[in-house]
């Protein structure tokens, strides 16, 4: 077992306990107490997340963190609407932006994944109502450590799968495993931190299946 894969909760300086992959840096932190693992229904954060799931690809995630405000600039908010209608012209600007990662193939992902989005509103009603379809349908023990988190499940991969027949890209099934975590489709926050009863709470109002 690596020492990451076995990390587990970590009593923070102000005395809250949290999973101990956010305790690196306070972009991570922040991330994890206020973001990570909160549902999320609406579809122009949800785009925005599969999006820059996929810019992530290869990288850290701490450095989408620290470009974020970039992307949003760059990308009109990921407002699928305005995205959609990016042309060559745009990527060649964007391929000029420091202020995000730039890679030609994934900035032309984010388009694509526009055009998509607006397929699947158009078919399902809201990319989150085709997103959320795949939630887990099984209660899960609380994760002690890292190595219990899965990288991929069956509900990712078929996700996975439903979007790319949409058109979407960079969604294989561990990034959209990444995504249901972050948008709080599963709750993989561990046992004991403090984060994880209040997703749950949160998973509870909207309805979600308990995890």
């Amino acid at each position: 077992m690596s020492d990451w894969q076995a990390i587990g909760v970590e009593r923070g300086d102000d005395g809250r306990r949290r999973c101990g992959w956010c305790t690196s840096a306070p972009d991570y932190l922040a991330y994890h107490d206020q973001e990570w693992g909160r549902p999320v229904v609406d579809d122009i954060r949800i785009y925005e997340k599969l999006c820059l799931e996929g810019f992530q690809s290869g990288l850290s995630w701490l450095t989408i963190l620290r470009k974020r405000e970039g992307f949003r600039r760059a990308f009109c908010g990921f407002d699928p609407e305005q995205v959609a209608r990016f042309g060559e012209q745009t990527v060649d600007r964007l391929l000029a932006d420091a202020a995000i990662i730039r890679h030609r193939g994934k900035i032309e992902a984010a388009i694509a994944n526009a055009r998509a989005t607006l397929e699947v509103q158009a078919r399902y009603g809201s990319l989150g109502a085709l997103v959320w379809s795949f939630e887990p349908p099984r209660r899960r023990r609380a994760p002690q450590r890292l190595e219990e988190l899965a990288s991929a499940t069956p509900e990712s991969t078929a996700l996975a799968r439903e979007l790319k027949r949409f058109g979407f890209r960079f969604v294989g099934p561990t990034t959209a495993y990444a995504a249901m975590q972050s948008l709080g489709l599963v709750n993989d926050h561990l046992a004991g931190c403090h984060a994880r009863p209040v997703c749950e709470r949160e998973r509870r109002a909207l309805g979600a299946r308990p995890v």
